[in-house]
């Protein structure tokens, strides 16, 4: 991979963020208590956690898999299983990384193309996107969390939204509009071009892609998938939270709550959601709950460092596995 002097300076400020965020997650901790609370967890049900955390990289890969039939019914599981556990593993040094890595390792097996690959992604997020939208609902039903997510999230981010915010998000929308309608009236001449017919080529097999995820020939096995890729993160934060004494007594509905705030620590584009994951979750659970400082940051590692572990080892774990199938394809050409 060949970095340019704008990737030096893009994931320079991305760890310059990470270190601040680090930095007012942890600034007002006590680190003798912070350890001692460490000391007092119930490890096992962690290294459960970290067990349904594989078997979640296990069903998204099978789930990816599906998705991508229509372009070729060749690819394996174990390199959608392989490929999705390495997109994990570049996530933590280089966010949003991943998704072009994995593409581009089932690209290189010659079954279907980058490209394609890439499309069938897209429809992938969004279907996550839609599933974590899904989750937030019962939250209302709940009168502290919806008064929480009211006043914590929604309210701020929509008093954000001024008339002159408005307008620039519809003048975006109108210019990315008006340049794809110019795109394809001049189609024919910009494709007769060696960059245009490149660029046109790679939409074209970028749409492929997305059209397969339409395609899907078991489509309930993809929801089902689905369905229980969103459960296994319900049950690592439920058992994360039966691994501290100060949480134990929480139930499902905290579960999903703290899932639910968890996610939004992950989506911010810091190296492996360091500093970001940490100070959104502490900072709700000593409102939301009334737990001291040290508690809820000894929460958000814990939950947090077990998952980057396990991105860890069953990331390198794969790019062995990656390498010997590479080095087993090669030697059939020989």
């Amino acid at each position: 991979m060949k970095f340019t002097g704008k990737d030096i300076i893009r994931y320079g400020l991305l760890l310059a963020l990470t270190a601040v965020l680090l930095y007012l997650a942890l600034r007002a901790v006590s680190w003798k208590e912070f350890t001692d609370i460490l000391a007092r967890c119930n490890y096992r049900w962690i290294f459960a956690t970290m067990a349904v955390q594989w078997v979640i990289t296990y069903l998204r890969g099978n789930r990816w898999r599906i998705m991508m039939r229509p372009l070729s019914r060749e690819i394996t599981r174990r390199e959608t299983y392989d490929a999705y556990a390495l997109c994990y593993l570049a996530n933590i040094p280089f966010p949003r990384l991943g998704e072009v890595a994995r593409c581009g390792l089932i690209g290189s097996t010659g079954k279907t193309t980058f490209e394609a690959a890439l499309g069938t992604v897209v429809i992938e997020r969004t279907w996550d996107i839609i599933c974590a939208f899904i989750l937030v609902i019962p939250l209302f039903f709940f009168g502290r969390f919806r008064d929480f997510l009211v006043e914590k999230m929604f309210t701020p981010a929509a008093e954000a939204m001024n008339v002159g915010t408005l307008w620039l998000v519809l003048g975006v929308v109108a210019a990315a509009a008006a340049a794809v309608i110019l795109l394809m009236a001049l189609k024919k001449p910009i494709s007769a071009t060696r960059f245009g017919g490149k660029f046109f080529g790679f939409l074209h097999s970028l749409a492929d892609g997305v059209k397969s995820g339409f395609r899907m020939e078991r489509k309930w096995a993809f929801f089902g998938y689905t369905a229980l890729i969103w459960a296994g993160y319900l049950i690592c934060s439920l058992w994360t939270i039966y691994a501290f004494p100060c949480t134990e007594e929480m139930g499902l509905s905290d579960a999903l709550f703290l899932m639910v705030v968890g996610t939004l620590g992950w989506i911010v584009p810091v190296q492996g959601g360091f500093g970001a994951y940490h100070f959104i979750v502490a900072m709700t659970l000593v409102p939301m709950y009334g737990f001291d400082f040290n508690n809820s940051m000894a929460f958000a590692t814990i939950s947090h460092e077990s998952q980057i572990v396990q991105m860890l080892v069953c990331g390198l774990i794969s790019l062995g596995s990656w390498y010997l199938y590479k080095r087993k394809e090669n030697l059939k050409k020989i």
